[in-house]
């Protein structure tokens, strides 16, 4: 059902819910909170002078409003707590005085002058606390909706018909593992009685996410399974290997050994599901375009789907470099394309002129056909939905299909989400790939990290700038993109052109700024982690990654490798006052394996109360790190699911199935 459908919910706030991505009820219900703050009563007698403190009462006198100048005012009351009566001060909260009535119930949290017994408040929210604690979910928002609205509708959701909400648990585990309902579980994790209550919530909605994702992945090997034949076809290895000495530069040993994997799966009659991972830099790209030269060899066609317009791009000039001595007739299918030649092109490839095509999501729309797509190939495989995936994968008659990823997993990950496909691994880099120098700095240390940026753009370098989110939302003193921007303007603005890029842009403002800065009319990006995995800006010889603890250490790998990759010497500076032992480790470690492993390490234990990392978006609660053992029970007991063949179990298994084409 639409959200429009929940009370409360304008044209307005349907634009803002939209904007994070909330359509339905289903997804206003699983926004889940990134956060939760534990508020704890203070003892004003034992608090220090200045100190933080939360403290709970009733409003004893009629607040006075005071304003100063245009943008500048405060509001003074008094208030009645367990430790006495003390004074409150808050800022530019004019709006609150209304609802501040003598009598109201209201929880303070700010700083305690002691001498003159008065709060500065910095937030106050109206009810009590708990005899222990109170805990209070934190949202993912945006300008012109807050904290307290989204809990709002989020709850008035829950109190709507629950046939909105589906269920994905079957109850045969549900009554195995003594779960809450669904419904009971969303209410206690929106609305958390006890850190015990929440654990038990969250362990529930994990298990539900993982037994729904892994039931897709075990579905998709049975379908595999069941449609073993693929195309045979009979490649030269000689030709291969003269194609390969040719190239303009060695190919590393780990190289060879994908490419001749990957060739000897495209000359067996069974159809090819190949992995491709490897390290940032590694040269999967190259084994990539190796083949589709192959696929081409016996008379195919081969398509490649990136995520991104800018990917896809450079990708077709880099296939078209090395190919610029064959005859191969090479094209590039994006959404951006005029009618014209969009239409001149879905000729080309169903008449069969057109031999290898690179492309985005424009590959997979329904009108466009292939005469003889043999090989499918997708960059950064995770990036697209299952459904997507498979509609490039059915334009052929039963193509064989290569999957590339950039990120780095654990062994351990891999054979549990990927089981069901070939792995090859790149880990070795090409030779003349230069290390990027790493060095953690505090926030002390900033003039320094100016001079370094100041240095690499004198020297007509260009620079990557990375902060985790977007917009200022509620409680949240994370280091903003627009704060970014105004202290770099600050700094640099005067003789360095600075812009911003960001998700929630519309993409093809996205990648215009993106173009600009790799044609080198943009000194300094300010970005959040959209930044593409693979775009190469050789010029680009810094990244400056600022709050770097709220990033998994793969995460800031990935960051890392936009630079050093051309032949200029680079840097990667992570900003952070916290957390500095483990982000030392990316001062010695560079291989990206070693450190997803360390990273599992670091925070298998998971943290219930800690910000979800960016990078983990994957899941909407879920960890494959810190949640591993709820994992492998989940795809366990799907796999035993998918093959249970009693009918109480058909109408579950077919809404999961119709799930994945949703996906």
């Amino acid at each position: 059902m639409e959200v429009s459908s929940v009370k409360g919910i304008g044209p307005k706030s349907l634009s803002l819910l939209n904007k994070i991505g909330i359509y339905t009820i289903d997804d206003l219900v699983t926004h889940y909170p990134f956060r939760y703050d534990v508020l704890v009563r203070s003892n004003l007698k034992e608090s220090l002078h200045d100190e933080k403190v939360i403290i709970d009462g009733k409003v004893e006198s009629v607040p006075i409003l005071l304003r100063f100048k245009a943008g500048l005012n405060k509001l003074n009351f008094r208030l009645v707590t367990a430790s006495g009566v003390v004074g409150v001060s808050i800022f530019n909260r004019a709006f609150l005085k209304p609802n501040l009535e003598i009598g109201a119930n209201v929880i303070v949290i700010g700083k305690f002058d002691k001498a003159k017994n008065v709060i500065t408040a910095s937030d106050i929210k109206f009810g009590l606390l708990g005899k222990e604690e109170k805990i209070e979910a934190v949202y993912h928002c945006t300008n012109g909706l807050t904290n307290k609205q989204l809990s709002t509708y989020i709850n008035t959701a829950l109190l709507m018909n629950s046939k909105d909400i589906t269920d994905y648990i079957p109850e045969k585990y549900a009554n195995k593992y003594k779960f809450l309902n669904k419904k009971t579980a969303l209410n206690i994790v929106h609305n958390p009685p006890s850190k015990e209550k929440l654990r038990e919530a969250k362990v529930r909605l994990k298990y539900e996410e993982l037994f729904a994702f892994m039931f897709k992945i075990n579905y998709l090997k049975e379908q595999h399974r069941l449609e073993k034949k693929g195309i045979s076809r009979d490649i030269s290895i000689d030709d291969i290997n003269q194609f390969i000495n040719k190239l303009p530069f060695e190919l590393t040993n780990d190289q060879r050994n994908a490419t001749m994997e990957i060739v000897s799966d495209l000359c067996k009659n069974i159809r090819m599901n190949r992995l491709l991972q490897g390290d940032v830099g590694s040269g999967k790209t190259v084994v990539a375009f190796i083949s589709m030269y192959a696929n081409y060899l016996s008379g195919y066609q081969s398509a490649l789907m990136a995520p991104t317009e800018i990917l896809a791009i450079q990708h077709y000039n880099n296939l078209k470099e090395l190919l610029k001595n064959t005859n191969i007739n090479i094209e590039l299918l994006t959404g951006s394309l005029n009618k014209k030649d969009r239409s001149l092109i879905i000729e080309g490839l169903k008449d069969g002129s057109i031999d290898m095509v690179v492309g985005t999501h424009a590959l997979i729309q329904n009108d466009v056909l292939y005469k003889s797509l043999g090989l499918v190939i997708t960059d950064e495989q995770h990036r697209f939905g299952v459904n997507q995936r498979a509609n490039l994968q059915n334009k052929g008659v039963m193509p064989d299909v290569l999957y590339m990823s950039a990120t780095p997993i654990p062994r351990t990950y891999a054979l549990t989400i990927y089981g069901d496909m070939d792995v090859s691994t790149i880990k070795e880099l090409p030779k003349g790939r230069k290390t990027v120098q790493t060095l953690v700095k505090s926030e002390r240390e900033i003039k320094d990290v100016l001079e370094l940026m100041y240095e690499e753009l004198r020297n007509h370098h260009q620079i990557y700038v990375i902060a985790p989110l977007i917009e200022e939302s509620e409680n949240s003193d994370l280091t903003t993109v627009i704060e970014l921007k105004d202290k770099m303007n600050l700094a640099f603005g005067s003789k360095f052109k600075i812009d911003i890029v960001h998700g929630k842009m519309a993409s093809g403002a996205k990648d215009l700024i993106m173009s600009e800065f790799k044609n080198g009319k943009v000194d300094i990006l300010i970005s959040t982690t959209v930044i593409e995995v693979g775009v190469d800006v050789k010029n680009a010889s810094m990244i400056v990654i600022f709050d770097a603890n709220r990033f998994g250490l793969s995460t800031l790998h990935q960051l890392r490798g936009r630079v050093g990759r051309g032949d200029i010497s680079s840097k990667c500076l992570l900003i952070s006052d916290v957390d500095a032992k483990r982000l030392k480790i990316m001062e010695t470690t560079h291989d990206g394996f070693e450190i997803s492993e360390e990273d599992f390490k670091l925070r298998g234990h998971g943290d219930l109360f800690g910000t979800k990392q960016s990078g983990d978006m994957m899941f909407k609660i879920a960890d494959v790190r810190s949640d591993y053992k709820i994992l492998v029970q989940a795809r366990d007991d799907s796999n035993e699911y998918l093959l249970d063949t009693s009918c109480d179990s058909e109408k579950l298994k077919q809404s999961l199935i119709e799930s994945i084409n949703h996906s």
